[in-house]
């Protein structure tokens, strides 16, 4: 029998296994690569560590100072969190232990969201600029210069096609090609865009300080509808089941037909409404300026419940497995978890300052920034190795 050395195998799995740790991550169902997570609902169904039993057992797993207020909400995929500081740096984090991985200067305050798709960082420089960075390095690999002076808006990435809005002094919605920083099309509103674009079944949808909520033809741009509020539309609208949900600043949750932009229904809170919604199981959660976060029928707009949240609610909920996740500004500075059906409060966590950001909720791990200058990572105390280790 003729003896085949084993050398020439082993060599090649060692280099197939470095090279598959080599290689950008892919996103994965139960990764947060955007704001708005990819299904545009804010909603984690793939969560199974958290539960509405254990989470008031969670605790700080790290905190790492970015020494100026994180308003900016983390992207979390590939065991790294993606977040931008009013420092003027984007940051990669380990998601295990917070260890800059990378830092990238913009040389303006960063309040977008990146949005991570294969291997790239999408993320508003705060200036005029748009950004694409190498997540493994964090190198530059495009740059994009609008007409703002300030970016807000959180990238959405969908079919190679990164969509933002711009904002003051510009008012357009632009599409960019994910691989060049090609622009592909620009729509202008008539007032500035701090709204995220949501994207679904090739539309875009995004609100505009105009008052309106635009739905856009993704691949042209062309405007499908728009509907007029009475405030401008600062919140990010949330798509599920044919339905688009946002908020105005003239203290309303709005529920539209995401194919005729008819109105569906209207609730009004005591104050304005920036948040952006989340929706899950049938619910669709908000906060308002009012210091409430709302749990409103998904089909009729009805209210469940509300909970006060001790000040402002300008972060934006994130629902996993049964939990609603959210910050609070002033005069708190609490980071929340309630249960989702009734809207007890589970869990709180008072960091340093007010909470602007919104969590992001991966693998058993709750990620949010806070005004005090800290991204905070938190997980179950009780476990004898954190997820992620």
């Amino acid at each position: 029998m003729k003896r085949t050395s084993l050398l020439p195998w082993l060599l090649w799995i060692c280099f197939v296994s470095t090279a598959w740790s080599q290689q950008p991550s892919i996103n994965g169902p139960n990764d947060w690569s955007e704001f708005h997570r990819a299904n545009m609902m804010r909603w984690n169904y793939y969560e199974s560590v958290l539960n509405v039993k254990n989470v008031e057992n969670l605790g700080v797993k790290w905190s790492m100072s970015l020494t100026r207020p994180v308003q900016s909400s983390p992207a979390v995929t590939g065991g790294v969190v993606y977040i931008g500081g009013e420092d003027q740096s984007v940051y990669a984090l380990s998601a295990a232990t917070g260890a800059i991985l990378w830092s990238y200067p913009t040389g303006w305050n960063v309040f977008s969201s990146p949005a991570v798709m294969n291997g790239v960082v999408f993320v508003g420089s705060g200036g005029p600029d748009m950004d694409a960075l190498d997540a493994d390095t964090g190198v530059l690999l495009w740059s994009y210069t609008t007409g703002t002076t300030s970016f807000s808006s959180a990238p959405a990435v969908s079919n190679g096609v990164v969509y933002v809005g711009s904002g003051p002094p510009d008012p357009n919605v632009y599409a960019l090609s994910a691989s060049t920083g090609a622009k592909l099309w620009s729509y202008a509103t008539q007032g500035y865009v701090q709204s995220s674009p949501a994207v679904a079944n090739g539309v875009v949808y995004v609100g505009s300080s105009d008052g309106n909520l635009y739905a856009l033809d993704a691949p042209t741009g062309a405007k499908l509808w728009s509907f007029q509020t009475g405030g401008g539309v600062y919140s990010s609208p949330a798509v599920a089941n044919g339905v688009v949900y946002f908020g105005s600043y003239d203290n309303n949750v709005y529920a539209l037909d995401a194919r005729t932009g008819a109105r569906k229904w209207v609730f009004q809170t005591g104050f304005f409404v920036t948040s952006s919604p989340a929706v899950a199981d049938g619910t669709v959660y908000v906060g308002s300026y009012d210091n409430n976060l709302y749990a409103l029928d998904a089909r009729t707009g009805a209210q469940l419940w509300s909970s006060s949240l001790g000040g402002y609610v300008l972060s934006s909920p994130a629902v996993a497995n049964g939990v609603v996740y959210a910050g609070a500004g002033y005069p708190s500075s609490n980071v929340y978890a309630l249960n989702a059906r009734t809207g007890d409060k589970l869990w709180t966590y008072a960091t340093g300052l007010y909470v602007a950001s919104s969590p992001s909720v991966v693998n058993g791990m709750v990620y949010i920034g806070s005004d005090d200058g800290n991204v905070y990572a938190f997980s179950l105390k009780n476990l004898r190795s954190y997820p992620g280790d």
